[in-house]
């Protein structure tokens, strides 16, 4: 999640630079031909093309709207983790005592470093590309590899459980499933053992369900491609416009000069291309803008920063733990919060 206020021009530089240089070359060309040719035929009435540009503003409007829904609801559904993983962690620490309070300490522990390791598992999980996801250019690129925020799920739980249960996650295809897993059959022994009684184990297992169910919402997002007849014919419809407007764009300064007696040479080097860049950038952003929230989970620069709220959700659980050395929030990284 990218969380300076104003975006740098590095950042809009990187995500549009091929673009600006583009239009402008194809700006340059359609002014070489008009002049240079004398293909005075190829304006086009602007009218036409400004119906066809509002169209296609209320089609990215709309594709963007329905894109900011996946994120604000990714956004929704890891606050739901943040609060249910603060009950799981003061259930564990009121209902899970007996006549032993070392084991009772040790068993507190395995179950709530264990959720850690299933929000870390999930967060490295949901981040794994798909064949839809959005390919971005080198230059974007290159700022997510320097930060490494794709590793093997599994490989996230290394420092929370044991070894012989990293071991079995290893083999798992999804070993965020399987440490919900875990919690539920230690909670399950716990009742056999007249540590908690049934209503405590109910109350667990509860939990448990919730963070099964917001995983799934998750899962649902993730594995569901924004509809791509939205997202392709949105992009399509952009480009027929930003492609028409500097033909139609000759004919309001040429009409323009003839009205005011201008000579249209300088009117139109000065300001047909310029124009034209602009509003061709304009609408190509606004379609990349959409592109870029279609999926949240991805760790790119507009997505839910599921590294930071993992380790906030880690350093109130050791807290609760009693714990003095807590880890460090994540800090931002190039004004990205991941």
């Amino acid at each position: 999640m990218y969380i300076k206020r104003n975006i740098s021009w590095d950042i809009i530089l990187r995500y549009g630079w091929k673009n600006l240089i583009f239009f402008t070359l194809y700006a340059l060309v359609i002014f070489g031909v008009y002049y240079g040719l004398d293909w005075t035929f190829i304006d086009l009435p602007f009218q036409p093309l400004t119906v066809i540009g509002i169209a296609v503003s209320f089609y990215i409007g709309f594709k963007n709207s329905q894109s900011y829904d996946r994120f604000w609801e990714g956004r929704k559904i890891w606050g739901g983790i943040v609060n249910y993983s603060r009950t799981w962690g003061i259930r564990v620490l009121a209902f899970v005592k007996s006549d032993d309070p070392q084991a009772d300490k040790k068993m507190q522990e395995q179950m709530i470093l264990r959720h850690v390791a299933w929000l870390n598992a999930l967060r490295v999980q949901l981040r794994q590309p798909r064949s839809w996801s959005i390919k971005e250019g080198k230059a974007v690129e290159r700022v997510f590899d320097k930060h490494g925020e794709r590793n093997i799920s599994c490989n996230e739980a290394y420092h929370f459980v044991s070894m012989r249960e990293f071991s079995d996650l290893k083999k798992r295809v999804n070993p965020a499933t399987h440490l919900v897993k875990n919690q539920a059959l230690d909670v399950t022994k716990l009742r056999e053992d007249g540590v908690i009684d049934g209503f405590q184990e109910i109350q667990l297992q509860a939990v448990l369900e919730e963070f099964y169910n917001l995983q799934g919402k998750c899962e649902r997002i993730k594995n569901t491609p924004f509809p791509r007849q939205y997202a392709f014919f949105s992009k399509v419809f952009t480009w027929i416009f930003v492609l028409l407007v500097p033909f139609g764009l000759l004919n309001v300064f040429e009409a323009h000069n003839q009205d005011f007696g201008v000579d249209g040479m300088d009117w139109l080097i000065f300001l047909q291309i310029p124009f034209s860049v602009l509003i061709s950038w304009i609408f190509t952003t606004m379609e990349i803008v959409g592109d870029n929230s279609e999926d949240p989970f991805e760790g790119r620069i507009n997505d839910v920063p599921m590294t930071a709220l993992c380790r906030t959700i880690e350093i109130d659980l050791r807290d609760m733990l009693d714990e003095q050395e807590l880890p460090e929030p994540v800090k931002p990284k190039d004004n990205i919060l991941y």
